[in-house]
């Protein structure tokens, strides 16, 4: 297995693409926000930051995890975090 942590793929933003259609990461977040506000009308939502977070955080962690074949240092290391912390995200997450 190729070492993930220096594999180009996960090397900045400018290689982190949506598959299906080429679109850079950064991009389709910005459309899902786009339409999450276009849907909402004149409602003014609240907790956005942390709902974001929440819907983000677990796929990228089990994401992350299954391409580390499980080896939290190695994950850690692709999430530029300490391994606690990964440790402790897994858990928030219920996925460890």
């Amino acid at each position: 297995m190729t070492d993930p942590v220096s594999n180009d793929t996960w090397q900045g933003e400018a290689h982190a693409t949506d598959e299906r259609r080429g679109q850079p990461l950064r991009e389709c977040v910005r459309a899902a926000l786009q339409r999450y506000f276009a849907q909402l009308g004149d409602h003014r939502p609240s907790g956005l930051y942390s709902m974001v977070i929440g819907e983000v955080e677990a796929p990228l962690l089990e994401t992350v995890m299954h391409y580390a074949r499980g080896n939290q240092t190695c994950a850690a290391e692709i999430l530029g975090i300490n391994r606690s912390t990964l440790r402790k995200k897994l858990k928030e997450h219920g996925l460890g």
